[in-house]
């Protein structure tokens, strides 16, 4: 059973283009190293809830708890809270369609 990493935060005040570096550059590298393929990104320009929603997934779960436990996930997670504030994620069953 495949399964979807579903990340949500908001971009830090005064970290903008810090930010886009880190996501050009480190975001999906750091992902694909843990064996994570990216799926999908959204940016929410207005509204209520998270600025960003980003996926993941893998071909199951045991791959996404051994990445989601890996030192390699503890350091993305280190470098991005520098630059995002209200950070979750879930795991989930793969789905059709947009995933929230």
């Amino acid at each position: 059973m495949k399964v979807k990493l579903i990340m949500t935060w908001n971009i830090r005040e005064g970290r903008e283009t810090e930010y886009l570096d880190f996501l050009t550059r480190e975001f999906t590298k750091a992902l694909v190293s843990m064996e994570i393929q990216p799926t999908d990104a959204w940016y929410a320009v207005w509204g209520q809830g998270p600025q960003v929603l980003a996926g993941g997934m893998t071909d199951d779960l045991e791959t996404m708890e051994k990445a989601l436990a890996s030192q390699e996930w503890r350091e993305f997670l280190q470098r991005l809270h520098e630059l995002v504030v209200n950070f979750d994620y879930k795991v989930v069953e793969l789905g059709r369609g947009f995933q929230i």
